[in-house]
């Protein structure tokens, strides 16, 4: 990679930004199935929490 094409300032240091980084921290979480879902703004001014779009879908199913 030429340097010129490096857009990352210089003061940003992966290997200090990243030193305590966890391989694989959340993949009990993707293994259990987690499934997060982004909803339209629109739609999301719908629900006012988590419990209110589970009310709704449950009721269409």
């Amino acid at each position: 990679m030429d340097e010129m094409d490096d857009e990352l300032r210089p003061q940003y240091d992966l290997r200090t930004l990243l030193k305590n980084g966890v391989c694989g921290k959340y993949v009990e979480h993707y293994r259990a199935g987690t499934n997060l879902v982004l909803l339209d703004p629109d739609v999301a001014k719908a629900f006012p929490d988590e419990t209110a779009v589970n009310e709704a879908l449950r009721s269409v199913s």
